[in-house]
């Protein structure tokens, strides 16, 4: 269980009782961490997601009561820091994504495989971050499209726009690349 005098220490202040951010952190701390994971693409920075997704937490005045709601809450911060932080390296990613050449593949072998994850994530970090995130609950993650509306506080057609338009792009940005 987290001390209050730690977590009022590593976040300034706490308006949450110590046992409902515990509750919280227990009931639902793997959804975040997966999806997390998946957007982040790396381990390290999934935890740190996940870390401050519940230390905004703490600080919120109000969490959602109920599993549906918190969890919804939790993702929405989640998904909210995801964009901020690709925001923050866009311009870098945008470079890295220019000039680094992909490998093109073929055939069934677990090499090619790999290869295959790696163009996806390549593709999918190419996407604006709120595409990206739609793209992943739905595709990788299986949420539906009600859930991803509630998650993300969208509407169900906006994510399926979202959706649509994603596909679309990475269908682009995977043909551009292998006809280079």
């Amino acid at each position: 269980m987290i001390g209050e005098a730690a977590l009022t220490l590593a976040t300034g202040r706490m308006e949450i009782a110590p046992d409902r951010l515990a509750a919280l952190f227990d009931s639902h701390h793997q959804r975040p961490y997966r999806l997390a994971r998946r957007l982040a693409g790396d381990a390290d920075e999934a935890r740190d997601l996940v870390q401050e997704t519940f230390l905004r937490a703490a600080r919120a005045r109000h969490v959602p009561e109920g599993r549906s709601g918190e969890e919804a809450w939790l993702v929405r911060v989640l998904v909210n820091l995801c964009r901020d932080r690709w925001r923050q390296t866009a311009d870098r990613r945008r470079l890295t994504l220019r000039y680094e050449p992909f490998p093109h593949t073929t055939g069934g072998d677990p090499e090619a495989a790999l290869v295959a994850r790696s163009m996806v994530r390549w593709a999918l970090a190419a996407l604006p971050p709120r595409r990206r995130a739609v793209v992943v609950m739905h595709e990788l993650e299986g949420a539906a499209v009600p859930e991803i509306a509630r998650s993300l506080g969208v509407r169900a057609v906006t994510v399926r726009w979202h959706l649509s338009v994603a596909r679309r792009e990475l269908r682009r940005i995977l043909r551009s690349h292998f006809d280079d």
